[in-house]
């Protein structure tokens, strides 16, 4: 069977295309209008949204932190300064692998374990987005350079310049300053979020805690330009943050420094105050330590040694040592007794060298063994006699006195800047009820009445209540700010919310305005009577001096035993006090000085304490800054 070839339908095929190329045709036409209507959305409908989103990506708002506010002495000296410092931190949403970012600077800066677990610490406290993490301060210029040259490989991290509070003297203020360190979470949640969006430092302790409003200010904000890699290109748009206010203090530096060679390393405080305004010349406890430490950070080798150190150097002794003032508040006890009618200043009381209620009972001891014979309230107050005050106690009770040291400032806070002072408590017969669930006894009275038993005080109080004492009963208030500095220079003007912050106590007003003079009459003779417990320290002094020794006990002993100070461990020994205000007749200064363990002797306020006091006394009022007590 022949095979026939089939022929091609030529017409067919160009139909077949044709169609092929219609369809082809609408689908390309139909894939150009979708893009062309996506591009419409894009580009018409949604312009502005993505413009916006374009913006953001390419402006950003950063905020700017505020200069802190400096920190002068009364006469212009600076206390606490702002100095620039590098860091290199992290922005967590440009870093792609935080361990392998973390080691690369671990091979161009000394990173330790420290560092790295304070950077993870604070990565995950609570912030803002795109807000970088310091992950190490205090950078050299060398290791600035290595970060800079090698940006491209390390994304995310950036160098930034920072200004950081330093403390130019050091160890010498940082229990009348406080100190700023690093603001944690808990801080962050007390603050406006919002101005504190820059700012990695927040006061403390001291005033830089109680004036952190102040000293702070207002953050600022800028607009910057930026590349795809978040570099700042330049800015935009600025709003120049508001900087923190500077602070004159009533401290005087010169005098601070000058106590703190006159305890050396002595376990101590001293508080000056002038009494006719309450400001604070000086507070220094010691021993003491370096705040710069705390600021970007204390080493754990470092806080351990501050912390674990046998003399305290991180307790404020000045603000929160509870110390049992002994007999220094026997000029106040003696202006209960008066008030109250149980002695007047002429009256003599027999002192044996002991008191007794009854005629078989206990013996309460006087300091001098074999007593002071008949003496009388100027005796009493010159030779600290105890049997005096003993029978002033006995007889007048609990309440008057209570009364009366409430007067002075004793179981309160009366500063106004001192947010760390401890108010204590004041000793009556209510409140030994209430917290011993116990009666008040006779014997209670007696330790109260030369400062012993259940009363404590602040060095702080101790010298309030002096400077109440100088001023004959007008009440002051301590502080230490005198006021906010104006950039134009000129007076320092009152800060309002300070001055208004605590009710003012009320004056002490006497029944018999002459018994102020009777008892200073008496605190006089003790510095120079002929038989003044310390009349060694006022001898050959320009100035009269009102003032009253203590020696406060730290460990009892037997009743019939002698104080034997070589027998005792140092940190057994009696506490030495003083009190005193200077000139007599116009006070520019009343001061408290306590030294622990000082009662190398029976007596030890009038062996160790009262001759800091009279150094003092002489730089301020006479301007003598030569330690005499080096010679000795």
């Amino acid at each position: 069977m022949a095979s026939f070839e089939r022929l091609k339908d030529y017409s067919r095929e160009s139909i077949t295309f044709t169609n092929r190329s219609v369809i082809a045709f609408v689908f390309v036409v139909l894939l150009m209008l979708v893009l062309i209507g996506r591009i419409y959305y894009l580009q018409v409908i949604e312009h502005d949204r993505y413009a916006a989103i374009s913006e953001n990506n390419r402006v950003q708002l950063q905020p700017v932190a505020p200069r802190r506010g400096l920190i002068y002495d009364r006469n212009g000296v600076l206390l606490a300064d702002n100095r620039p410092s590098f860091s290199v931190t992290l922005l967590k949403e440009k870093v792609g692998n935080l361990d392998e970012t973390l080691a690369e600077l671990g091979q161009l800066i000394e990173l330790n374990e420290r560092d790295v677990e304070r950077f993870h610490k604070r990565l995950n406290q609570r912030r803002r987005p795109y807000e970088t993490v310091p992950l190490r301060f205090g950078l050299t210029e060398e290791e600035i350079a290595r970060i800079s040259l090698n940006y491209h490989r390390l994304p995310g991290v950036q160098v930034e310049a920072d200004l950081i509070r330093y403390y130019p003297h050091g160890a010498s203020l940082v229990h009348a300053l406080g100190y700023v360190g690093r603001i944690n979470e808990r801080e962050l949640a007390r603050v406006d979020e919002q101005n504190y969006a820059a700012t990695h430092y927040i006061g403390k302790l001291g005033i830089e805690k109680f004036y952190e409003d102040v000293l702070h200010g207002q953050v600022g904000f800028q607009k910057v330009e930026t590349n795809a890699r978040g570099r700042v290109l330049r800015v935009l748009e600025r709003q120049d943050p508001v900087p923190g206010r500077d602070l004159q203090l009533s401290l005087d530096l010169r005098l601070q420094q000058f106590i703190e060679s006159l305890l050396k390393d002595q376990r101590a405080s001293v508080v000056a105050i002038e009494p006719e305004s309450g400001e604070i010349l000086a507070m220094v406890s010691t021993p003491s330590y370096d705040p710069n430490l705390f600021v970007t950070g204390i080493s754990s080798k470092d806080y351990n040694a501050l912390r674990d150190s046998l003399d305290l150097p991180l307790f404020n002794r000045s603000l929160r040592g509870s110390y049992p003032p002994a007999s220094t508040i026997k000029p106040i006890i003696a202006l209960a007794a008066l008030e109250t009618g149980t002695f007047t200043a002429e009256d003599k009381v027999w002192d044996p060298g002991y008191y007794q209620i009854t005629k078989n009972g206990r013996r309460y001891r006087d300091w001098k063994r074999w007593g002071h014979g008949w003496v009388d309230l100027n005796h009493a107050l010159a030779q600290s006699c105890d049997v005096w005050f003993y029978e002033a106690g006995h007889k007048m009770g609990v309440d008057p006195m209570s009364e009366m040291l409430s007067k002075f400032g004793v179981g309160q806070d009366a500063s106004l800047d001192q947010p760390e002072a401890l108010t204590n408590f004041l000793p009556s017969r209510e409140w030994k009820e209430g917290r011993r669930r116990l009666p008040w006894y006779p014997g209670d009275s007696i330790n109260m009445s030369i400062g012993q038993g259940f009363l404590v005080m602040t060095p702080l109080q101790m010298a309030t209540a002096t400077a109440v004492m100088a001023n004959r009963g007008h009440w002051v208030q301590p502080r230490m700010l005198q006021g906010l500095l104006e950039e134009d220079g000129g007076e320092p003007q009152p800060y309002a919310p300070m001055l208004n912050r605590k009710e003012k106590p009320a004056d002490v007003v006497l029944k018999n305005p002459a018994h102020w003079d009777q008892v200073i009459d008496g605190m006089v003779s003790v510095m120079h009577g002929s038989q003044g417990t310390a009349r060694r320290s006022a001898a050959g002094a320009q100035y009269r001096i009102a003032g009253k020794t203590g020696t406060a006990q730290v460990v009892g002993i037997a009743q019939d035993a002698e104080y034997d100070a070589e027998a005792l461990a140092e940190r057994h020994r009696d506490h030495a006090l003083f009190v005193a205000f200077a000139p007599v007749d116009d006070p520019k200064i009343a001061l408290a000085v306590v030294v622990e363990n000082g009662g190398e002797r029976s007596g030890g306020g009038s062996s160790t304490a009262a001759p800091v006091a009279r150094e003092v006394l002489d730089a301020w009022l006479l301007g003598d800054y030569v330690n005499d007590l080096e010679a000795r």
